[in-house]
């Protein structure tokens, strides 16, 4: 389990960095609350952006983007209206950020021996 726990986090670091390095501000991260759990929350340009990071060693159980499934993904859009109201009572009357839309990516990672791949799917939910 220590390997799984390990690869999932490295496999979030790399999707920041890819992230940060296509102009992204990062947010939050592993923001959790009651219901669940949110990777990574950006800013792109004046959309907030929910990222659900996956990273899979193999092909043996489907790919990692096959592995969001559509339930998953509805959850992670109510998480990320918790999360921008939570923003919002923690910022005070007259003091939050607004976003032009908010928007749901998938960040696939897949190793392949020393090597990943990265899936960067835009607008999924």
């Amino acid at each position: 389990m220590v390997a799984k726990h390990e690869l999932g986090r490295s496999g979030e670091q790399m999707a920041v960095d890819y992230l940060v390095a296509r102009g992204m501000q990062i947010l939050d991260r592993n923001w959790r609350c009651r219901y669940g759990e949110l990777d990574v929350v950006a800013r792109d340009r004046s959309e907030l952006v929910v990222i659900e990071v996956k990273t899979r060693s193999g092909r043996r159980h489907g790919s990692a983007f096959e592995s969001v499934t559509t339930d998953k993904l509805r959850r992670i859009r109510a998480l990320a209206a918790r999360w921008a109201q939570a923003q919002r009572l923690a910022a005070g009357p007259g003091n939050c950020i607004a976003f032009s839309a908010i928007r749901v990516d998938v960040v696939a990672l897949e190793r392949i021996g020393a090597t990943y791949t990265i899936r960067h799917d835009r607008g999924v939910a």
